[in-house]
């Protein structure tokens, strides 16, 4: 499925809208994000896992399993640094993933694990995500088809078109991704449906 990025939330302090997709897709162990901008400015200033990705050209998905109190949030910049984590909210009960989950996620990005000062002008770039589903269902990899409540994101803080883009609408008063009252739904597909339909 493609899904457009476009709910500009806080219109009259950040009315800035860069043009943002992201397909998703899933077999039997991995989801996979694909994720498409075009937009005025560039900045990836934080390299390291589990930074401020968001202060940066980034792109997020949240996620969590209906019936969960928890729910989980992936947040990766243009060079493929990202936060991740299970949370209860933006300050409760925080668990970030450990590095060996960390390195389980495989990252591709238009530009290179380097770090890029902010730039004037319009870019293009992609970032794709290969989650494996254990670490979003705890290790029982769910049956098919399975909801997952959600919401995508576009941000982009500190750069001079700092922006915060969503999926679904956030009908809260000032910028908070952290709003799983706000999540939409997505199914994913049967791995064996899927193969059926493309033979």
């Amino acid at each position: 499925m493609k899904l457009r990025i476009d709910n500009v939330n806080w219109p009259e302090a950040f009315p800035e809208k860069p043009e943002v997709c992201v397909e998703v897709h899933n077999d039997y162990e991995w989801l996979y994000l694909h994720y498409y901008v075009k937009g005025a400015q560039l900045r990836a200033v934080t390299i390291e896992d589990q930074g401020p990705v968001w202060e940066d050209s980034c792109v997020e998905f949240f996620c969590q399993v209906p019936g969960e109190k928890h729910y989980m949030n992936f947040e990766t910049n243009c060079i493929g640094a990202m936060v991740a984590s299970r949370r209860m909210s933006r300050t409760e009960d925080v668990q970030p993933l450990p590095p060996e989950d960390m390195a389980q996620i495989e990252r591709h990005c238009t530009f290179p694990r380097e770090v890029i000062e902010e730039k004037d002008g319009i870019y293009e770039w992609e970032v794709e995500l290969k989650i494996p589903l254990k670490l979003i269902f705890r290790e029982q990899v769910p049956a098919f088809p399975q909801a997952l409540r959600a919401n995508f994101y576009k941000c982009a803080d500190k750069t001079k078109c700092p922006h915060f883009l969503s999926w679904q609408p956030i009908n809260l008063p000032a910028p908070n991704f952290h709003c799983p009252e706000f999540f939409g739904e997505i199914i994913l597909s049967h791995p064996d449906r899927l193969t059926e339909q493309t033979k």
